[in-house]
């Protein structure tokens, strides 16, 4: 399974949150029960630092049901542009896979 790119918008100081499913080639779910993930935003696929580190959430592991997400309080402290992101996940026998990547554009806040 190679990953899939999609290009996400965060709007900063709001929560940030969207979901997403594992499938088989067949279409089938994919069991991520005993699977961990992480997942970060850097301003550059070169950048020494993440710029922020996105939760995982495992919310329905029979039917690879997950959820990336980031505060409110964590959104606002990111400069408005483009950055990377990526989602990595360790199955169960320790193989890292990456299945999900792209940009992150955060959009700026006027509220505050």
């Amino acid at each position: 399974m190679g990953a899939a790119y999609t290009d996400l918008y965060m709007d900063q100081g709001a929560d940030f949150g969207t979901t997403f499913d594992l499938v088989a080639d067949d279409g089938t779910a994919i069991n991520i029960a005993g699977y961990s993930f992480y997942s970060q935003i850097r301003k550059s696929y070169y950048s020494a630092n993440a710029t922020a580190n996105l939760v995982v959430t495992i919310t329905d592991a029979s039917n690879g049901n997950t959820t990336i997400s980031l505060n409110a309080a964590n959104t606002a402290n990111i400069s408005p542009g483009k950055y990377v992101y990526d989602v990595k996940m360790v199955d169960t026998a320790n193989t890292t896979t990456r299945i999900l990547e792209g940009l992150m554009i955060v959009t700026p806040e006027v509220t505050r």
